[in-house]
């Protein structure tokens, strides 16, 4: 596997979407700068902040789009354009309504599973060869309800359950950046089932 270059976290700005569940992406890079310093900058160039720093042995980028979720492709290929980022170097962090709170799942290529960012990913980039960090946030049970569902909050209960598969998603950070996936996988696939 190709080392991770750029990790792009997937959420809507302003602070009235801070706390939903759609902010997942967003979350996880709040939880990374606890751990690894990110010095973000607001580049206009590349439609949101970036910050550039080294990972284990790894030089990565991280971006945090400024543009609303349904936009945020334009970001991410303008950004994967300016450095020469090949689809595969690409990590894009994200909320999951087919995942139980508490899960959280990495994979690299599929469908966009009706995710309106990955859907813009997909259109901008020509690719969906990028590496997914699919964080868990569940499903409301009708497909009427999801809009609503992902620009809501999730329970505390929920909530809780979300902040710690981004933790665990966190302890494997240095091989994830490396590009060495299986050990992850491994990792993060069979050691929680999340809960129901």
């Amino acid at each position: 596997m190709a080392a991770i270059s750029l990790v792009c976290g997937l959420g809507n700005p302003g602070a009235q979407y801070e706390a939903t569940r759609h902010n997942a992406g967003f979350w996880f890079l709040d939880a990374l700068q606890r751990v690894v310093s990110l010095p973000w900058r607001p580049e206009t160039r590349f439609f949101g902040d970036l910050a550039d720093t080294r990972v284990g042995q790894q030089r990565v980028r991280f971006l945090r789009p400024a543009s609303f979720m349904n936009e945020c492709g334009g970001a991410v290929a303008s950004v994967c354009g300016y450095f020469d980022i090949p689809a595969e170097a690409l990590l894009v962090v994200h909320d999951d309504l087919d995942l139980p709170p508490g899960t959280v799942r990495v994979k690299q290529g599929g469908g966009h599973g009706g995710h309106n960012g990955l859907r813009d990913i997909f259109s901008k980039l020509g690719s969906r060869e990028f590496i997914r960090l699919r964080i868990g946030i569940g499903h409301p049970g009708n497909s009427d309800d999801v809009s609503d569902w992902v620009l809501r909050k999730p329970t505390s209960e929920d909530k809780t359950a979300i902040l710690d598969a981004i933790d665990r998603a966190l302890d494997q950070i240095d091989p994830m950046m490396g590009g060495n996936l299986e050990p992850v996988m491994k990792a993060l696939h069979t050691q929680h089932k999340g809960h129901s």
